[in-house]
């Protein structure tokens, strides 16, 4: 039984007897040389290598984990992404000094020995046992390259990391099982670049050139030899020899890295002095990761691109397959993003709400016919502090987003597109009462919707009475008529609509099939409405939102992306007539704040019942935009609030998103080419008005129908409370309930402007 020092460890005589035993076994072994009578020693420890010449010869190196480049759609940086800082480059763009230093420090006989460096291995022995414990190492730069190899294809996985990192036997021997194969495929240059690429030095910075940056702000082929020395130093302790937080402990190191590189004729002791003069001068780049640093405020939209690539099958089969391409990185993205418009959005958001307002915008910006996503923006930046959110207020749940908000009136434009889809005519007219019960009985995909509890829907201002059609009913926003079309219609006509132009429920769920669906009382996210209404644009033709354009990958080889998904949801007539009937909300209706100037624009307001949310929805024949204001907690009424240092005693989707919404597209649009649509005319009938009947204060002559309040039924005229004819225009409606002084606003029935 061997004897033990006090202290109980081996004596030096016998670790240095053990180190012999091992390593000059190794490396006899791993030199190649066919002695299968080792294998009969027992030398090779159970449970840790069954045999030599059982370990796969196949060193299966990963791809390095580099950075990503996402770029606009004109080729400018928008933000730079990694799961690990490096940038790899070629041999002959690194230093001749660095080159020269990483040798001498960490193994100066590279060159001349093969994979294990048997007289070094002999050395450490000597040096191990004169010191009394392990003061040397004996692996090659070749074995190091090998264990950073094990080390990277680990990942992040810390079980992994430690798994590849063990001082095992086994693993010591797999090592060098594979540095043979390595030294014999790769060569001593490759090697030595491949080792500079992958190895860490400190700082989140991982290779050479990503080193080179993080400290001197310069490419590694420029670095001088006191600055390729330091960084050759901290190769072998990253924390201890860091510059940036011990400079003295790094000095030291770099000057023995000088003075080693002297000793082995890398450089002249007159050189090695020279640099061991000059002091540390740092210019350190700090880490610039993720989308926390996008540009002109696109880190949303830099989001939403990886939440594209991680759930697109386009990537990979499964989620995990997609998110190791993308912490392998080394990718450039080129996105849809236009540089022009995604500044327009962030310089209007910024004008009008502040990011410490009480409630926030958000804003994006579609290309009709393509899908094309041009702009995404919000007051509250991308980021961890204070009036700072990671959560994209833009997009869907899935996608980063929230839970979305209610659009209100915004979505009365699919209801009518529904209608006309239906063969009801433009000129369909209902008497629209102030309030009504929601008709009942409606049918349903699922069977017919009974209104039980007899729920109301009222109009925003008591004013507004009809009979209208709906051309009056779709600039004024007249709640009751979009109910009262929808018991025409029935709600399955509207969802399935809905389904065909994407608009689904932000947090996944389905669409409720009430009649309340006609005032917008499901959740959606503004990417949603925007696309939806981008078909309108596109005269009924629907594309699915893009967000890459092109991808290449770490060898500069395109790598497939989704195309753009476009299909025909309703006939041009219906897309037309819709643009027509929201020309209208621009130019003498709810909206009349955000009609541009100098170009067609149709869009439509929306404002919810109790005021968390208020929108404006709009397009012109080649941008479709969408802007949100609230709280994105649905908390904070919009009654009696400051935003963007404008007090509202109550937020309308005219006052608030309409001028955000005219000041984004006159900026995105700026100097194109004014596109015209292809415009519709949609008959007047001839009214009669009479200017001492109550509730004619709206009157416009433009309108089809007379202004015919009366009697409790809130339709003058109606026979009863299903009556159907009207007695002021002659004109026929199907029969509803009339109005009712009860005063409950159930099924959200008070979204309006």
């Amino acid at each position: 039984m061997p004897k033990k020092r006090s202290g109980g460890g081996l004596t030096g005589t016998q670790q240095a007897a053990k180190f012999l035993g091992v390593s000059v076994l190794a490396g006899a072994v791993m030199a190649g040389i066919a002695m299968p009578a080792f294998g009969a020693l027992g030398l090779a420890a159970k449970g840790t290598v069954e045999g030599f010449d059982e370990i796969p010869a196949n060193l299966k190196t990963p791809p390095l984990s580099q950075r990503t480049t996402i770029l606009d759609s004109d080729g400018g940086k928008i933000a730079t992404v990694y799961s690990r800082d490096r940038t790899v480059v070629a041999l002959k763009d690194i230093s001749p000094y660095m080159q020269k230093a990483i040798v001498a420090i960490e193994d100066s006989r590279f060159y001349e020995h093969g994979a294990i460096d048997l007289k070094g291995v002999l050395r450490a022995v000597n040096r191990n046992a004169q010191s009394g414990g392990v003061a040397q190492g004996a692996s090659t730069l070749t074995q190091q390259y090998v264990k950073n190899v094990f080390v990277e294809e680990a990942g992040d996985d810390p079980d992994k990391v430690a798994e590849a990192t063990q001082q095992t036997l086994g693993r010591k021997i797999q090592e060098l099982k594979y540095a043979i194969q390595v030294e014999e495929e790769l060569g001593k240059k490759k090697i030595l670049e491949n080792y500079l690429n992958i190895t860490f030095f400190g700082q989140q910075a991982y290779g050479i050139e990503a080193a080179a940056q993080r400290y001197f702000s310069k490419q590694a082929k420029d670095l001088t030899l006191a600055e390729s020395a330091m960084l050759a130093g901290i190769v072998q302790s990253p924390t201890r020899y860091d510059p940036v937080n011990d400079e003295e402990e790094a000095t030291k190191r770099r000057n023995t890295v000088l003075q080693r590189m002297a000793a082995v004729g890398a450089v002249s002791q007159q050189e090695a002095d020279k640099a061991k003069a000059e002091p540390i001068a740092l210019k350190v780049s700090r880490p610039k990761n993720g989308c926390i640093t996008a540009v002109s405020g696109a880190g949303f939209f830099c989001d939403y691109v990886r939440n594209v690539f991680l759930t697109d099958p386009s990537f990979g089969k499964t989620r995990e397959e997609r998110g190791k391409v993308w912490n392998q990185g080394g990718l450039t993205i080129r996105t849809t993003l236009d540089p022009q418009a995604q500044n327009a959005a962030q310089e209007s958001i910024k004008s009008h709400v502040y990011k410490s307002d009480e409630v926030a915008t958000a804003l994006t910006i579609v290309e009709p016919g393509t899908g094309k996503i041009l702009a995404m923006g919000q007051s509250r930046p991308y980021g961890f502090g204070k009036n700072e959110t990671q959560i994209n207020l833009s997009v869907d749940q899935r996608m980063g987003g929230g839970a979305g908000y209610q659009p209100g009136s915004t979505f009365k434009p699919i209801v009518a597109a529904a209608a006309l889809e239906q063969n009801i005519p433009v000129t369909q007219a209902y008497p629209s009462p102030y309030q009504m019960d929601y008709p009942s009985p409606i049918s349903t995909c699922a069977g017919n919707y009974v209104n039980s509890s007899s729920e109301q829907v009222e109009n925003e201002d008591e004013s507004e009475v009809g009979p209208y059609a709906m051309k009056e009913a779709m600039a004024k926003s007249v709640n009751t008529y979009f109910v009262q079309m929808i018991a025409q219609t029935g709600t399955c006509p509207v969802s399935k609509l809905a389904g065909k132009l994407g608009v689904d429920r932000a947090d996944g769920n389905k669409l409720s099939t009430g009649p309340a669906i006609a005032l917008g009382t499901e959740e959606m996210s503004p990417l949603t409405m925007a696309q939806a209404y981008a078909t309108f644009a596109s005269r009924g033709t629907r594309c699915a939102p893009i967000a890459i354009g092109s991808i290449t990958g770490p060898d500069k080889k395109s790598i497939p992306v989704p195309k753009a998904s476009c299909e025909r949801v309703m006939s041009e007539k219906t897309a037309d007539t819709i643009t027509a009937l929201l020309k209208g909300v621009v130019e003498d209706g709810t909206g009349t704040a955000a009609g541009l100037s100098d170009r067609p624009s149709a869009g439509k307001t929306g404002t919810t019942d109790g005021r968390y949310a208020a929108w404006f929805t709009g397009y012109t024949p080649n941008m479709a935009t969408s802007v949100w204001v609230g709280d994105p907690a649905h908390k904070k009424r919009m009654i009696d609030i400051s935003i963007g240092g404008q007090y509202h005693d109550k937020v309308y989707g005219g006052d608030t998103p309409g001028p955000i919404w005219r000041d984004a597209m006159s900026g995105a649009l700026s100097g194109r080419t004014v596109e015209n649509f292809n415009d519709i005319k949609i008959p007047d009938p001839q009214k009669e008005k009479d200017p001492n009947k109550p509730g004619d204060s709206q009157g416009d002559p433009g309108d089809s129908q007379g202004d015919a309040q009366g009697g409790d039924n809130g339709g003058g005229g109606n026979s009863g409370n299903n009556g159907n004819e009207n007695a002021s225009s002659g004109q026929s409606f199907p029969g509803f309930p009339g109005s009712s002084s009860r005063g409950n606003h159930g099924g959200g029935g008070r979204n309006g402007h």
